[in-house]
């Protein structure tokens, strides 16, 4: 557990957050930096092939010590934070979790009635942020628990394996973490990505998902003569908020209920861009959304004279179709959850990983689960145990695979 936390509080204090208006890969030097790191410790530990390319990918091979032929696996996690708060966490709260309430800073806390699930980690060492920060489990708890297996196989040759791929990718929170990845010369059968939540955690379903923009044109004259003239985009932006349904919001969805999200706006009267996400489980529903958000657009152009214009980009999309002519892979996971004790949970993943793409790409890629929880945020945590375990489940895996 020593060797997990130290690990896991030298990757966090380097800033790794991915910056969506960047146009370099990766989009911030902090990954190149966390990278060339782990370049170092992998190459130390024994590992083949290790390399960091010029987009910041690491890869590395861990060789078969085994005559037979079995299905070479791979295991991926991202370098790069969520962009929505400070990446640099170097001052963790750790501490063995009594139960309650938990005061992060004198201004934030974490109640068990918001967070129920804190009945559960009662008795474990569990690691929070200061609440200023990220605590970066996302996903620097997936690469702590992959060099520790990888570290555990090297030393423990009695447990017998195929070759075993490693990859960490830039860029993921910002949906390009598969674009440069080079999945002929990674040579893998299939793949996991360590990018998951709570402990059990085995998801090959994820949401179909757009990035939309939209430039809104308005008219700016002095409001004292503005009647029937100004045309005030901020308000025609707020008008295409109001036109969606209410109920297809984050806040109130669960499940596989897809949802509008109003991610950004910046603007003023004269003009005004803002920024939606959608997503949806159901590529036919994912369709009616961009429809829908088009109708509208086309409505108050017919209303104000042509002054939006909207972008629609697909971002990725639902792994399941994928991964479902190979359950295999699936079956995999869960016997080596269950030989371990854990329970797995396989739930639709309400977001999505590199794997989705990575499927797309010809690269089966269910997700794995970290340990931890409420990412993207300054209230995320994680019990050290629970990436022990992540770290043990890809051992499982691993060995169940040369059997």
């Amino acid at each position: 557990m020593d060797k997990i936390l130290e690990r896991f509080k030298r990757y966090i204090a380097i800033d790794t957050k991915s910056d969506e208006d960047s146009s370099t890969c990766p989009s911030t030097p902090g990954q190149i930096e966390l990278g060339t790191l782990l370049v170092g410790e992998l190459k130390e530990l024994g590992l083949s092939d290790v390399k960091q390319d010029k987009n910041g990918y690491v890869y590395a091979t861990l060789k078969s010590n085994i005559d037979k032929k079995v299905p070479t696996i791979g295991f991926i996690s991202h370098l790069d934070t969520s962009p929505d708060l400070d990446g640099k966490c170097i001052n963790p709260n750790i501490f063995l979790y009594e139960g309650g309430d938990i005061k992060i800073n004198d201004q934030y806390s974490m109640t068990v009635k918001e967070f129920p699930f804190l009945k559960d980690l009662v008795g474990k060492e569990i690691i929070t942020t200061d609440g200023t920060t990220l605590l970066g489990a996302d996903d620097k708890a997936g690469i702590v628990a992959i060099v520790d297996a990888m570290e555990y196989l090297i030393l423990h040759p009695e447990v017998k394996h195929g070759d075993i791929k490693i990859g960490f990718t830039p860029d993921e929170e910002i949906g390009r973490g598969a674009d440069l990845f080079d999945i002929e010369d990674f040579g893998a059968d299939f793949a996991y990505t360590v990018d998951g939540g709570p402990v059990g955690e085995l998801e090959y379903e994820n949401f179909n998902a757009a990035s939309i923009k939209i430039d809104i044109q308005g008219k700016n004259v002095h409001p004292g003569a503005a009647k029937n003239i100004m045309i005030n985009s901020l308000r025609v932006a707020m008008e295409i908020e109001h036109m969606l349904p209410v109920n297809e919001k984050p806040e109130y969805t669960e499940g596989y209920e897809g949802f509008y999200l109003l991610d950004d706006i910046v603007g003023s009267v004269d003009h005004t861009v803002v920024h939606y996400i959608i997503r949806d489980h159901f590529m036919d529903k994912f369709e009616e959304k961009k429809a829908y958000i088009r109708k509208i657009v086309d409505f108050l152009n017919h209303k104000y004279g042509d002054i939006i214009t909207i972008k629609i980009e697909d971002s990725y999309y639902n792994m399941r179709e994928k991964i479902e002519p190979h359950m295999e892979i699936i079956d995999l996971a869960k016997k080596s959850m269950l030989e371990l004790g854990i329970e797995p949970r396989i739930n639709p993943i309400r977001g999505g990983t590199d794997g989705a793409r990575l499927s797309y790409m010809g690269l089966p890629c269910p997700n794995i689960f970290t340990g931890g929880y409420n990412f993207h945020g300054r209230f995320e945590l994680i019990p050290t145990e629970s990436i022990k375990s992540a770290s043990r489940l890809i051992v499982k895996i691993i060995e169940n695979n040369a059997i």
